[in-house]
């Protein structure tokens, strides 16, 4: 028995000053880091779809999945702040991670102040009803 779908959700809010492409490559990443690293795999519910041909569509989550948008990094930046501060589980994407490789991206990362740093976006997974407590007030991203 599945568990009731609005009782949980994902929620990305993404900074409307990013060129559209940008937050595309961001939204993805940190969806596979929250996905993947957060260990929290089976709480997500992820289902397998099988069509008409016995096609299989796997790894869809149960739950709704809502795009917000911020007018700029320190909107995210407080998103954040809530997110480590109720423990609930994220993954975020900075500027500094456009940079070069992977590695050029980390010393980037890590030689920048967390103030100084610009958020592209955060996606985060919790209760419905604590995830809006600090959500509520960005509008969907269209």
């Amino acid at each position: 028995m599945l568990p009731d779908e609005n009782s949980k959700r994902f929620i990305a809010v993404l900074n409307k000053k990013i060129e559209i492409g940008k937050l595309m490559n961001a939204l993805g990443h940190m969806t596979a880091g929250l996905a993947g690293g957060s260990g929290k795999a089976e709480e997500m519910c992820f289902l397998q779809y099988q069509d008409k041909d016995n096609g299989n569509h796997l790894n869809i989550s149960h739950f709704p999945y809502i795009v917000l948008k911020a007018d700029n990094s320190n909107k995210i930046r407080n998103v954040r702040i809530e997110c480590l501060a109720r423990g609930i589980p994220f993954s975020d994407f900075t500027s500094t991670m456009t940079v070069g490789t992977s590695q050029e991206q980390q010393n980037a990362t890590h030689t920048t102040q967390e103030v100084e740093l610009e958020y592209y976006g955060i996606v985060m997974f919790g209760s419905t009803t604590e995830l809006k407590e600090f959500t509520g007030k960005f509008s969907l991203f269209q």
